[in-house]
């Protein structure tokens, strides 16, 4: 017994007339018949009595009426406030991944302005790697990421370019350099250096390697570790220097110092990149709206990057 044969039978039973119930539900009156035959055969009985000249229900016919009924009613409220819940919670729900750049530096401003002018949306924010982030997108587990743009964009994906994110180099605080106002490659060229994994991180790990490549120098790598924080700590420890985004001065790390660096040339040279990603051709108003915000006060927040 299916919902389509209980719904062509109310129909039929309600209408006593198979070609106004098949009129009704939008479907051949042979189809209805079907359906109904089916469905006679599925519970071993008849349904209907019918002549040449009038149909009406049988005792066994009467009494599915009544069943079916309520049957198609539970499921039709069932049916309804799934739907409803799930408007609901997509107008007052916006899930958003971020990198830890983005989620230190970017959006404490964001989510301020957006709460202030859709107070209704609740945010649920996931800080991770963009390697990590970008596949949730396609399963629908995010509706908006903050993320380094790939450099081979998967094509079910949109991305926004939003702004560049100035590096800086972490001293250990008594190091001899930390001192300064700024410095350069050149100052460093013998320092040991920290990087972030580039197999989880490769704009970062790649900002670096090639910075010191279109100045003419070879950077002296000395220990490769995944997370941002755990780098900063390891420069507290005398273990090396670090080249890391601005944003990353924020962090209450006893015993470093944060001086800025001096490109030999301006542009993306000593820049990271920052993007917004979502699943390409897909409607979200509240993802809308707070790409809305970004794109009006997006200047601001480049200024602090």
């Amino acid at each position: 017994m299916e919902l389509h044969q209980l719904r062509c039978f109310v129909a039929a039973a309600e209408q006593l007339h198979f070609g106004r119930a098949a009129q009704h539900l939008q479907m051949l009156p042979s189809a209805l018949g079907r359906q109904i035959r089916l469905l006679e055969e599925d519970l071993g009985t008849r349904l209907f009595a019918r002549t040449t000249r009038a149909v009406s229900l049988t005792e066994d016919g009467t009494t599915l009426l009544r069943d079916a009924r309520a049957i198609l009613a539970r499921v039709e409220a069932v049916e309804s406030n799934l739907r409803n819940r799930s408007r609901a919670g997509a107008a007052r729900r916006l899930r958003v991944g971020a990198i830890d750049s983005a989620a230190a530096g970017l959006l404490p401003p964001l989510l301020r302005d957006f709460r202030t002018k859709h107070p209704e949306v609740a945010v649920q924010l996931l800080e991770d790697k963009t390697v990590r982030l970008l596949p949730k997108i396609l399963t629908g587990a995010l509706d908006l990421a903050f993320v380094r743009p790939p450099d081979r964009a998967d094509k079910r994906l949109e991305f926004r370019p939003l702004l560049q994110e100035t590096a800086i180099v972490a001293f250990p605080q008594r190091h001899a350099l930390a001192g300064r106002k700024s410095i350069t490659l050149a100052d460093i060229a013998d320092e040991a250096m920290l990087v972030p994994d580039r197999r989880s991180r490769p704009h970062s790990h790649d900002l670096t390697v090639k910075m010191f490549e279109q100045a003419g120098l070879t950077p002296r790598i000395v220990q490769v570790a995944d997370e941002k924080q755990t780098i900063i700590h390891l420069v507290a420890t005398k273990l090396g220097v670090a080249i890391v985004p601005r944003w990353t001065t924020r962090m209450a790390v006893t015993g470093v110092r944060f001086v800025p660096l001096r490109p030999r040339q301006s542009g993306p040279i000593g820049r990271l990149p920052l993007a917004a990603a979502w699943l390409r051709g897909s409607r979200d108003p509240a993802r809308d709206a707070m790409l809305a915000v970004l794109e009006a006060r997006l200047r601001s927040y480049a200024r602090e990057a």
